[in-house]
């Protein structure tokens, strides 16, 4: 299977939950399986803004990314944390390369349209393409691509991409099979409760209800997203709980709806389940 894999920024910033989904990346790549990891790190990035003494500065909730923001954007993310995270695959025993947009253009995007104006939020954009036989060619090497969510706009000035939907870009534009989000959370929740399955319809109503709100909200968004685009499944999932990411990929192949364990997170489906079902035992 082709799995896109997103890790939230917060999971990277505990070395011992590193190791653990860096050993379950290994494992599924292992399998067959072909992997691109996309990562955060949205709150080490503030945290380094605030060191260098550069102001965070946001219009309606959305942060102004100037050259220099952007810089440190690129500092942290195509670098502490990517080669973090790549050096972890590595160490156990799979082969991973940080690459990020530069890299043989490897992720392309265009500046974000705000207020009527494009560029209006700086160097904020949102990806439009990738390099899909540079992605093959390290699979055909047995190498995990690791990226960060930066995007190589047309003036081939880098851009700071949303992390969830360039995951569900990417996952569209692979033809992926999976899409996995790692959060710091255990799912979709309602109260203390995980939401074992939502559609896409649904999502509105949990909105204006309130039971989701800030980045679930991009997370739904954007995997409403995927599914559109036809990737077949997605699930958001805590990534820290032991074998989160592996029981998540393989939950497609757990016949028992029973063991709670065994079906980590919530399922985003395009349709009610029933329907889906039916679809697809017909295929």
């Amino acid at each position: 299977m082709k799995i896109v894999i997103k890790f939230a920024g917060a999971l990277l910033e505990d070395d011992a939950t590193v190791r653990d989904l860096a050993r379950q990346v290994a494992a599924l790549a292992q399998e067959g399986h072909e992997i691109l990891v996309v990562h955060g790190g949205g709150r080490l990035f503030t945290a380094t803004l605030k060191r260098l003494a550069i102001e965070s500065k946001f219009i309606n909730g959305l942060r102004v990314t100037d050259r220099e923001t952007r810089d440190v954007a690129v500092m942290v993310f195509a670098g502490l944390l990517n080669k973090k995270l790549a050096a972890a695959i590595s160490a156990e025993g799979q082969p991973a390369a940080g690459v990020s947009a530069a890299d043989a253009q490897c992720f392309r995007a265009e500046p974000m349209v705000f207020n009527e104006v494009e560029g209006g939020l700086g160097f904020v954009g949102y990806l439009t393409g990738l390099n899909a036989s540079f992605i093959e060619s390290l699979w055909r090497e047995g190498i995990v691509p690791v990226a960060p969510c930066l995007g190589l706009g047309p003036d081939n000035e880098l851009y700071n991409v949303n992390a969830d939907h360039m995951a569900a870009a990417c996952a569209e534009y692979l033809r992926a099979d999976q899409l996995l989000y790692l959060t710091d959370v255990a799912g979709v929740l309602d109260g203390e409760k995980v939401l074992s399955a939502i559609t896409c319809e649904e999502m509105e109503r949990l909105v204006q209800c309130h039971v989701v709100s800030g980045g679930m909200v991009l997370k739904l968004e954007a995997a409403k997203r995927a599914l559109e685009g036809g990737v077949r499944e997605v699930r958001i999932v805590g990534g820290a709980s032991p074998d989160a990411l592996l029981l998540a990929s393989h939950a497609a192949e757990v016949q028992s709806n029973d063991d709670a364990a065994a079906h980590p997170g919530t399922r985003v489906l395009r349709e009610p389940l029933s329907a889906a079902q039916a679809a697809l035992s017909a295929a």
